[in-house]
């Protein structure tokens, strides 16, 4: 069990199909928490896997189909109304371009919050500065505020940041689609040398050849439950039997 990552054990969770968004507290708690009410539907359910350490799981799927609400989960962004989900040791999330950063501050201000969030000491964050805006090749905006970024700097400050983190697992959902081809590339090195340095990667993507590229391992979420664990390619030919690639 010391060299499992992540675990995760009948893991479940339902969302409102209204404007409430999750429940309340008296439904958590109350006689009807495990059984659906009117107007919820489960995300997911009944999923249950291990990640052993320095593993690399591409999470394959349909748009909708409980992938990105499952790296939330592994981060603990959201909680499960069943089962459980255990990581041993923390997460460097890339789950949303945005996620932590604060729109009015500036780049410099922004590198200092998110990694500040994510346990990063004021030592660190001050020693790896020059490294992360270096890697974002934002040099010349150090001083903008995030909100006047485009959305491929956006991209390239969080990926910069997050990659810079000491965490044991790395968790991506697809963010990497923004920026310009070249930038990309050099994020797919540095992950190569994440997975070097033995850390586990989390990969939720609909480009089959980024997942074999970093995968060896798929997950496939269909409808909200796992419907295949097994070798990345072999996933990946059941995923395409079940949905064809539209022809145009």
């Amino acid at each position: 069990m010391s060299n499992i990552t992540i675990e995760a054990q009948d893991l479940g969770i339902r969302f409102r199909l209204d404007r409430r968004g999750r429940r309340s507290l008296k439904d958590l708690f109350g006689s009807t928490a495990r059984r659906s009410r009117p107007g919820e539907f489960w995300a997911l359910r009944n999923v249950s896997f291990r990640v052993q350490q320095g593993e690399a799981i591409g999470v394959v799927g349909r748009n909708g189909q409980g992938k990105s609400t499952l790296l939330k989960l592994v981060a603990g962004v959201l909680q499960p109304d069943e089962g459980f989900v255990r990581v041993n040791g923390g997460v460097a999330p890339l789950i949303a371009i945005t996620g932590g950063f604060e729109g009015n501050l500036t780049v410099r201000e922004n590198v200092s919050l998110v990694a500040g969030l994510h346990g990063m000491p004021r030592s660190e964050v001050t020693r790896r500065f020059d490294s992360i805006i270096d890697f974002a090749e934002l040099e010349k905006f150090v001083n903008t505020p995030f909100k006047h970024l485009s959305s491929g700097m956006k991209a390239r400050l969080a990926f910069a940041v997050v990659s810079q983190l000491d965490e044991p697992t790395l968790l991506v959902d697809e963010v990497l689609a923004v920026g310009d081809k070249a930038f990309r590339e050099k994020c797919f090195s540095r992950i190569e040398e994440m997975l070097g340095e033995g850390r586990t990667l989390f990969l939720v993507s609909h480009n089959a050849g980024n997942l074999k590229r970093f995968c060896t391992r798929g997950l496939y979420i269909d409808g909200g439950t796992l419907a295949m664990d097994d070798e990345i390619n072999a996933v990946l030919k059941r995923y395409a039997q079940d949905y064809p690639p539209v022809k145009h």
